[in-house]
């Protein structure tokens, strides 16, 4: 999930909500409106919140706007030149006077220069055959067509037939599992880069709107089939955040559960209301007015305002509250300072189903970064999880 994204237009609705006193009720209820669309509606333009204060090509070093996102250790990528120009970043050299320098890895594409023009991202790799490891594009039959998906072999002489399906977040694509790809062929998966509905890859929904997983997962689905019919016989779904609402639908709903050995979930969405109402929180909106989106997109009869073809249970989206519906091994990594999807919902179901839930808590990673930020500790994490809990 983008937090940048989904924060750019709250923040406007927030500065409009701020005045409610002044609005009539009409008024109100576009804020909700808005607030709304801005969570079921896919986003294909990427907002540039960063900026390249200075490129030293002698040092290696590049400096950039001192934020959240630029001064966490790790390694990362940096888009710049409205996404004309990529590099990756590395280390940290320096903070101070509102910035922060790092090392520049590599420039990948474009002429890495100073721009009010860039963004931070955790991807990392752009293209599958960067991972020096053999791949394959495939097209997984939907039931709105052909979405594209990457299938990386697990290592020569494997028979074991186990696989992993990876499930992006709001706002990303198949790239974001790339980083993780290595983890799971050391231990000897073939890994499923898939794609779903309104994501810029898959055929499009009729309603072009995010589902929350409540569509999203039919996609998944037709991926655990595709991994079935080439030989798959132990699943493991991972998603990364709200690929992790996207698994758990999954996991309770498709027909094909008796392939599903376990579950990994970074960063994710647990519980909805839990994360709309803390990024409302965060942004300062009033309570009647995320009430209010909650309810446009869970009501049928606000489909001409949201464009739904059909509203979202959002409740039934509660895993904590239905903790009791799960019985796989689970792994989650999440971190405490997160920033968008609160780590609360991750603990509380981590403490109610400690019987199968293995939590892997971080301090300083934020959304969907811990990879970036200690590749190590969640490499071994996975590797560890794998080789206790799945067969």
């Amino acid at each position: 999930m983008a937090r940048s994204m989904i924060a750019k237009t709250l923040w406007t609705a927030a500065g409009v909500a701020g005045g409610l006193v002044l609005l009539t009720a009409a008024g109100a209820g576009l804020v909700m409106a808005r607030v709304a669309l801005t969570v079921i509606t896919p986003v294909r333009k990427r907002p540039q919140n960063q900026s390249i204060r200075a490129v030293d090509r002698d040092a290696g070093t590049v400096t950039l706007k001192d934020t959240p996102d630029s001064a966490v250790p790790g390694r990362y990528g940096l888009w710049f030149d409205d996404d004309t120009g990529y590099a990756k970043v590395g280390g940290l050299v320096e903070r101070a006077d509102g910035a922060v320098t790092r090392t520049v890895e590599q420039v990948v594409f474009g002429d890495l220069h100073p721009t009010w023009r860039a963004r931070l991202t955790g991807y990392y790799y752009l293209e599958p055959e960067e991972l020096g490891l053999p791949v394959r594009s495939v097209n997984i039959q939907t039931e709105l067509g052909e979405a594209p998906a990457w299938v990386f072999p697990a290592p020569d002489g494997d028979t074991t037939g186990r696989w992993v399906i990876q499930v992006h977040g709001w706002g990303a694509t198949r790239q974001e599992g790339l980083r993780a790809v290595a983890t799971f062929h050391e231990q000897g998966y073939t890994s499923l880069l898939a794609s779903y509905r309104n994501d810029g890859d898959a055929p499009e929904s009729a309603d072009r709107r995010y589902g929350l997983g409540g569509t999203e997962w039919r996609d998944v689905d037709a991926a655990i089939g595709y991994a079935r019919d080439n030989g798959a016989r132990s699943i493991v779904l991972m998603g990364w955040s709200m690929g992790g609402a996207v698994v758990l639908q999954a996991i309770t709903r498709t027909p094909s559960s008796d392939l599903i050995h376990g579950i990994i979930l970074e960063s994710p969405v647990v519980d909805w209301i839990d994360t709309l109402e803390y990024q409302a929180h965060l942004l300062r909106l009033p309570n009647p007015i995320t009430q209010g989106a909650l309810r446009l997109i869970e009501s049928t009869w606000s489909a001409p305002i949201t464009g739904l073809g059909a509203p979202i249970d959002l409740a039934s989206m509660n895993f904590v509250a239905r903790a009791s519906d799960l019985n796989l091994p689970t792994l989650i990594l999440h971190s405490d300072d997160d920033g968008f999807v609160p780590s609360t919902a991750s603990r509380a179901l981590a403490e109610a189903r400690s019987d199968i839930v293995t939590l892997v808590p971080f301090a300083t990673a934020l959304h969907t970064k811990l990879w970036n930020y200690d590749e190590e500790r969640w490499k071994t994490s996975i590797a560890g999880w794998l080789a206790e809990n799945v067969s």
